[in-house]
């Protein structure tokens, strides 16, 4: 990384405020809407992960957007590099056919689905969210994606709370690139 990225991390990273016992207690909550409730943040922040893409993931096709932050920041990318939007959603917020990806959370589980007409086999498919923390939305995507015959190529965060592990937890081979590390 060169001096002046790692001088926009440091910009960037000055103006996300946390909040401690957030949404319970012991939880110390990192607040990306801090950060993006000012234009020359957003802008900041588009050019950061824009350029984090270009470089490590030249080959993208599909920006694949997260339920719900995710769907800013996979827009934005998509957009600025001329390339497609998918969303992932929870079960049953997507119109028309849908392929279903059910997971396990610490306590029940979860299913999230991709419209059948957004994915082709093959298409080169990047996982974009705000967060990772244990990594299970990450891989729960990244199957989902799978299941439908795309192909992985990575996963962009704008922060990754590095004492929960997450990236331990996704599929091997699918590298992960955070923006910013909080222990």
């Amino acid at each position: 990384m060169d001096s002046d990225f790692e001088n926009k991390i440091k910009e960037l990273k000055s103006k996300i405020k946390s909040y401690p016992d957030f949404p319970k207690e012991g939880i110390l909550f990192w607040d990306i809407f801090s950060a993006i409730s000012d234009g020359s943040t957003c802008k900041l922040l588009q050019s950061l992960l824009v350029q984090t893409v270009k470089q490590n993931f030249p080959e993208v096709q599909a920006v694949i957007g997260l339920e719900a932050r995710g769907f800013l920041f996979s827009f934005s990318i998509a957009a600025e590099l001329g390339i497609g939007c998918l969303p992932v959603r929870k079960k049953g917020k997507l119109p028309g056919a849908v392929e279903a990806y059910k997971y396990d959370l610490e306590y029940g589980s979860d299913v999230l689905e991709i419209q059948k007409n957004a994915i082709r086999p093959g298409l080169k498919c990047l996982i974009v969210d705000d967060l990772i923390a244990t990594g299970g939305s990450v891989t729960a995507t990244a199957n989902l994606l799978k299941t439908c015959g795309a192909e992985v190529i990575g996963c962009v965060v704008v922060m990754e709370l590095v004492t929960l592990n997450g990236r331990n937890n996704i599929p091997d081979g699918i590298p992960v690139c955070s923006l910013i590390k909080y222990d």
